[in-house]
């Protein structure tokens, strides 16, 4: 039988990145560290803080435990569900299992059923400052990126 070695999520660590990200870094007593993405457009601050809320519930506890602390977060207060919530469980939930696939030196792909897909088809943004600014802004990407789509948010 395998040995079994104790670990503790120690601290939750969050980071914004703009325009409108949240990252999340999980710590363990053991150097492993996870990441997650814990973010609802519009919203960073207030998950950010919902975050770290539902950390107090999971520090000290065992981040390989998915599913048992994924139900003490979600079952842990009076009020369940909602995107603010959700979206804060869901990114601790990605770090959690960044942290089981690198304890076990496995990718995380292989603990949740195994490798899909050869190729995946991804966008580039196209940010403008202004309605001027596109297609200088496009031709400088297209010759960056070797994207087939983009993605347009008029200022």
């Amino acid at each position: 039988m395998a040995q079994y070695h104790a670990m503790k999520i120690t601290r939750l660590e969050t980071f914004h990145v703009r325009p409108r990200w949240l990252f999340l870094k999980i710590h363990t007593d053991k150097d492993i560290v996870g990441w997650g993405e814990p973010v609802l457009e519009g919203k960073a601050k207030t998950v950010e803080m919902c975050v770290h809320e539902l950390g107090r519930m999971i520090i000290g506890q065992d981040p390989r435990r998915i599913e048992h602390l994924w139900q003490t977060m979600f079952r842990g207060s009076f009020y369940r569900g909602g995107p603010v919530i959700m979206s804060a469980i869901s990114g601790i939930e990605h770090a959690l299992w960044d942290i089981l696939g690198k304890s076990l030196n496995v990718p995380v792909y292989q603990l949740l059923g195994g490798h899909v897909r050869d190729r995946i088809r991804v966008y580039g943004h196209l940010g403008t400052e202004g309605p001027n600014d596109y297609r200088p802004r496009a031709t400088i990407l297209f010759g960056e990126r070797p994207f087939s789509a983009y993605k347009i948010s008029p200022p």
